[in-house]
């Protein structure tokens, strides 16, 4: 985050005074920030952990109890939804009929989906050959990003919950919102990217069994996309971004519709320079954005292979690619629901690309499904919220001490480093 200033401009206000102070606020937003300063990176020290931990613990604990609040009351309502359909008995007894060695299939599934998430902050991670995080950092990360993204509107939660947790690692607040921001960019490319395949390898199939609902899908995919094209101009354009942002601010300002000027101020004036700066330094390094980018890839074909082995396991053999392309429209649907876990547009979803497929399994394949990729990582991801590395080397100096034997050649590599910043020359943090 960048520094704090306390002597915000008010758009009222036209002495020189709020001149000044508006024009050194943007002038601070529009500095460069250099990633790879050696003043950039915090050492890892139980006062630093410490000190977040007590900020963000009330926060957290807030979050969980409105958390397990609200998974209770949708559990419930599934519960009065069989009761009162009539659909108990007939659930029972498909649900006695599944077979165990494809559920656990699908469960491995969201095993590797997480991996693969953990996998794509490890790639950020050990370009930075000295960043303070560790695996089981990462893996504090995107279990947060589980838990508080499952229980907002449109996984709202998730973004500002792995900033904390990154920076709790000891990494700055601006070097956590770089990381996560890339991170976010290339989930979102990477969601538009495979749902764009999966209509082209499978458009025949959509329009042969859904009809004109096909249509839909179009819709949903383009508002995936033109979200991701936003991200790209305020990425390539934040001059622009910050000038009819802050031109609508004042606008809205003046006429009393807006109510928390200093936080819009600076959303416009800093996050948005930040959110461009993490994306243009990211981009400097091409290979390791793509390799994020196939990780990325990996994790969504985990997700969107589940309902194929939960329609196995009802003993329904379907066409793998097809419930792979269904896996993504079903999970663009229920992106674009605003309500926490994307709550009836998971249930609208599933029952129109799985029912037809699931036929009278359908709700017993539902529930089997939400429970493997939406209640069970909740609840599973609360324990790991927690986990802290204690290792004191780099993900980057960890993984050369594998390779050519812990001790070996670590002096070697800032000599051949040559010339080049200093992010590129590992050195000992303090334990």
């Amino acid at each position: 985050m960048p520094e704090e200033r306390h002597n915000q401009p008010n758009p009222g206000d036209d002495s020189s005074q709020g001149r000044s102070s508006q024009e050194g606020a943007w002038r601070h937003a529009r500095a460069p920030r250099n990633r790879f300063s050696s003043h950039a990176k915090v050492r890892r020290t139980s006062a630093a952990r410490k000190h977040s931990s007590s900020k963000d613990e009330g926060d957290d604990t807030e979050g969980a109890r409105k958390g397990a609040l609200f998974l209770g009351a949708v559990l419930g309502a599934y519960v009065l939804y069989l009761v009162l359909t009539g659909q108990v008995h007939d659930m029972a007894e498909a649900l006695q009929n599944v077979s165990a060695g494809w559920i656990v299939g699908a469960i491995i599934c969201y095993a590797f989906y997480f991996v693969f998430g953990v996998g794509a902050y490890a790639v950020a991670a050990w370009l930075d050959r000295d960043s303070p995080v560790g695996i089981r950092d990462l893996m504090s990360v995107e279990a947060s990003g589980v838990f508080f993204g499952n229980l907002t509107p449109m996984m709202a939660g998730s973004v500002p919950a792995q900033i904390v947790r990154l920076t709790r690692t000891g990494m700055e607040p601006g070097e956590s919102m770089a990381m996560q921001f890339t991170r976010f960019i290339l989930f979102q490319f990477g969601v538009v990217l495979f749902a764009a395949i999966m209509l082209v390898a499978r458009f025949q199939f959509f329009l042969d069994t859904y009809g004109d609902i096909v249509f839909l899908n179009l819709v949903v995919f383009f508002m995936h996309a033109l979200e991701l094209a936003a991200l790209f101009v305020i990425c390539l354009c934040p001059n622009f971004v910050m000038r009819v942002g802050n031109a609508v601010i004042k606008w809205l300002s003046k006429r009393g519709w807006l109510k928390n000027y200093e936080h819009w101020y600076d959303v416009v004036n800093n996050q948005v320079a930040e959110f461009s700066d993490a994306f243009r330094r990211a981009a400097r390094h091409v290979p390791s954005m793509l390799v994020t980018l196939g990780v990325t890839m990996a994790q969504l074909a985990s997700l969107y292979m589940i309902p194929w082995f939960v329609l196995n396991a009802f003993g329904r053999p379907g066409d793998f690619l097809s419930c792979l392309a269904a896996g993504s429209m079903v999970q663009m649907v229920a992106s674009a629901v605003p309500l926490p876990g994307g709550t009836g547009g998971a249930e609208g979803g599933f029952a129109l690309f799985y029912g037809p497929l699931f036929g009278s399994s359908a709700t017993a394949g539902y529930l089997v499904w939400r429970l493997i990729t939406f209640f069970g990582p909740t609840i599973l991801a609360f324990p790991m919220l927690g986990l802290q590395s204690h290792a004191t080397e780099s993900i980057y100096q960890r993984w050369n001490d594998l390779r050519h034997g812990a001790g070996r050649h670590r002096g070697a590599y800032s000599s051949k480093a040559g010339g080049r910043e200093s992010a590129y020359r590992p050195h000992r943090r303090g334990r």
